[in-house]
């Protein structure tokens, strides 16, 4: 079987890694990939938001199916697109897609069905003028949310009423985050511990994967602004079984039933970032796709074969297919760019990999690298996953990091408390 995996990040790297145990895959290309990938998939010179030129690459290559890594194609239509041609790809639809690429579709989605999750109320670019009058009757903590698509950069948690005005400003003034400022959320600051968690769905039927826990923040002690993801753990010990059965029967079930019903079937993996409050469980936010880095702790935990839960999620077929996980236990630390989510520098040479990977147990995947003159370097803000597995959360850690230090680029960064949560409950 032929496999066309979208993307370049560490979260491609941990599904084409996934897909290569499979004995039913044959061959794995990888658009456009990057260096870790290319050691286990020919990589192809096409960029995600191609759907042209992936389209033809796939119909001339014969690709058996496509997975879709990244949010920006499934939300320009990827899917719709292949699905038209005849050919299987994974992933939703573009109007399903909306679940991510519109902050303000899934808050008023939420709202229609009564899924719970934060107060909030829209703004569009003409109203700065209101959504700051509200901001000063709400008050601080407050969540500032551009509408579409800024690559997990696009949340701003304000502390302070200045805060929260300036972030609106920059988004509809200023434009930071380009046209997904189109729109602005503004929403209820919830207290209380998150979670991910990450769902198969086939149009009816949703499965849930094991639980994880993402580190929005920057900084150690969940300081700093937010970025992409500075690490995650897997299995969260915050979802105890009746909190998982809420989860389901409150959040998961109705978003499934409700997309169904207004015509907009989802399709692929469903993401829930949830938060627990005092009021029980509520949403912070969908994704689309896998997330990463959680996609870096839950595959290595996957026992059965991803290509097989891929074809039974296209063909409708997940009610009658049963999920193995392993036990163990899995953690992932980010070494990021000096500077990042701010600016920084790429081009830095990156040493260490092979030696942590002897270790045991330990897998590094790649998410902004490239090789430059024969040398590996940094090529984007996250540049390293280092997932490591164990027979409990302590050994699982103490492995991750030990890989960590044996990998070095000048400037790296990492959050040195990735788990803490875990270890304090």
């Amino acid at each position: 079987m032929k496999v066309l995996v979208v993307g370049g990040g560490g979260r491609e790297h941990g599904i084409v890694w996934a897909l290569k145990k499979s004995p039913k895959v044959n061959k794995i290309f990888c658009a456009p990939g990057n260096p870790g990938i290319g050691e286990l998939a020919e990589c192809l010179d096409i960029k995600v938001d191609n759907i042209s030129g992936l389209l033809d690459f796939a119909k001339k290559e014969k690709i058996d199916i496509t997975v879709v890594g990244p949010e920006l194609p499934l939300s320009m239509g990827i899917v719709d697109t292949f699905e038209a041609a005849g050919l299987k790809i994974f992933g939703p639809s573009r109007e399903a897609a909306l679940l991510e690429a519109s902050k303000s579709f899934a808050k008023e989605f939420m709202r229609k069905f009564s899924i719970p999750t934060a107060k909030y109320e829209i703004f569009y670019e003409t109203e700065k003028d209101e959504a700051i009058k509200y901001i000063e009757k709400e008050g601080a903590p407050i969540v500032i949310k551009a509408d579409g698509l800024a690559a997990g950069k696009g949340v701003i948690v304000a502390m302070t009423k200045a805060e929260a005005i300036t972030a609106v400003k920059e988004i509809m003034e200023s434009k930071v985050f380009g046209s997904a400022g189109k729109k602005v959320v503004v929403e209820e600051f919830l207290e209380g511990e998150e979670l991910t968690l990450l769902c198969f769905v086939d149009g009816m039927t949703a499965i849930p994967m094991v639980s994880s826990q993402d580190h929005k923040r920057v900084f150690d002690g969940d300081q700093g602004p937010n970025t992409g993801g500075m690490g995650a753990y897997s299995p969260a010990p915050v979802l105890i079984k009746p909190l998982e059965n809420d989860i389901i029967n409150k959040i998961l079930y109705p978003t499934v039933l409700g997309m169904h019903s207004i015509g907009k079937a989802y399709k692929g993996v469903l993401y829930l970032g949830i938060i627990v409050t005092k009021a029980g469980p509520k949403v912070i936010e969908y994704n689309a796709r896998f997330g990463d880095p959680e996609t870096q702790v839950v595959l290595p935990r996957l026992k059965t074969d991803l290509i097989d839960i891929i074809i039974a999620t296209i063909e409708g077929k997940l009610d009658t297919f049963t999920i193995e996980w392993e036990s163990k236990t899995a953690v992932c630390v980010v070494m990021a760019s000096g500077g990042y989510p701010g600016k920084y520098k790429n081009g830095e040479v990156i040493t260490g990999i092979k030696n942590a990977e002897k270790l045991g147990d330990v897998t590094v995947f790649h998410a902004g690298t490239e090789l430059r003159d024969g040398k590996l370097v940094t090529n984007g803000g996250r540049v390293l996953g280092i997932t490591a597995t164990g027979p409990d959360l302590r050994k699982a850690v103490d492995k991750a990091y030990r890989a960590v230090s044996l990998i070095n680029f000048k400037g790296a960064q990492h959050r040195k408390d990735i788990a803490n949560r875990a270890f304090n409950r």
